[in-house]
């Protein structure tokens, strides 16, 4: 499950502030169980395990399930990442844009791979070749289980203008046939030819609906992933905050018209678990793929 700060996470912080439905999650982490078991074991009355049950179930921690005349619980979800509102000064100017996570320019994905729009899957689901249809920029989720998208970033800079940092965030997850909480995935990321780093995702996320996946994407298939934040600075390139590689801004060639930003899983890397990424309109972030370039004027020659 992926929480910010915000008021659409408050039922699931609501509902983790008690000690009873701490040991509830506890006890449903080894197994399923019925209301009366639960009850019994945190030595509660029936009507007050199932008040504490529906606030779980609310923050779609856990779910629930008919058998004859039981209630089933049953936990939904393997892990929780709460992402903090990252503030960082930068005193230098800078060139942002949206890249459409549809806009890439050269591709090489194999199955399970596809595209899906607004309202409708784009193209065929499962058949690469769909990823040249003229409506991929209107994409808003696109995967692949193994293979690449390369996009072009425009470099704006003049020659009076010297590059300092460049950061980019993306929302990322695994790729899994349908969905699997639980799917690790290798995903390399790759700027102007350089390799930034991999990073491990998790999991293919659909424990709760992505806050802006619309309705027509069935439950059981993606449903959000993960905000990764890329930095790279004069100290190397960090990925939310954390050491990611040696690469400098040093390294980034800003002759070039432009870069290729790259998202990638070799057959070959230790988890190959696929890559989905989110865009406008699905996931948990109502954004593309958030790119910014920071600068300043260079100082003049002396007379």
């Amino acid at each position: 499950m992926d929480l910010s700060l915000t008021n659409n996470s408050l039922p699931a912080f609501s509902a983790l502030d008690n000690p009873v439905r701490l040991e509830i999650i506890n006890l449903l982490s080894k197994s399923k169980m019925n209301v009366k078991e639960i009850a019994e074991a945190v030595n509660l009355s029936s009507t007050m395990t199932l008040m504490h049950l529906n606030k779980l179930e609310d923050a779609h921690i856990i779910r629930s399930e008919k058998q004859g005349t039981q209630r089933i619980c049953i936990l939904t979800v393997d892990n929780i990442t709460i992402h903090f509102p990252q503030q960082l000064y930068v005193p230098y100017e800078k060139y942002q844009f949206n890249i459409p996570i549809g806009q890439y320019t050269n591709y090489q994905v194999k199955p399970t791979c596809g595209l899906a729009g607004q309202n409708d899957f784009i193209g065929k689901v499962d058949n690469p070749k769909y990823f040249m249809n003229p409506e991929r920029t209107n994409a808003g989720m696109l995967w692949f289980s193994e293979g690449f998208v390369e996009y072009t970033v425009p470099n704006y800079l003049t020659r009076d203008q010297q590059i300092k940092m460049i950061e980019f965030t993306v929302e990322l997850s695994s790729e899994f046939p349908f969905s699997n909480n639980n799917w690790l995935s290798d995903i390399s990321m790759y700027l102007a030819g350089k390799k930034l780093g991999t990073w491990t995702s998790p999991g293919d996320f659909s424990d709760v609906r992505g806050n802006y996946t619309p309705e027509w994407v069935y439950k059981d298939l993606n449903q959000y992933g993960l905000l990764k934040t890329i930095r790279i600075s004069d100290h190397g390139t960090f990925i939310d905050g954390h050491h990611f590689s040696d690469v400098t801004i040093s390294d980034i060639n800003t002759k070039q018209e432009n870069w290729s930003l790259r998202f990638s899983v070799p057959k070959n890397a230790t988890h190959c678990g696929g890559c989905t990424i989110f865009g406008k309109h699905f996931g948990n972030y109502n954004q593309d793929i958030d790119f910014c370039t920071y600068y300043q004027e260079k100082e003049p020659l002396p007379q």
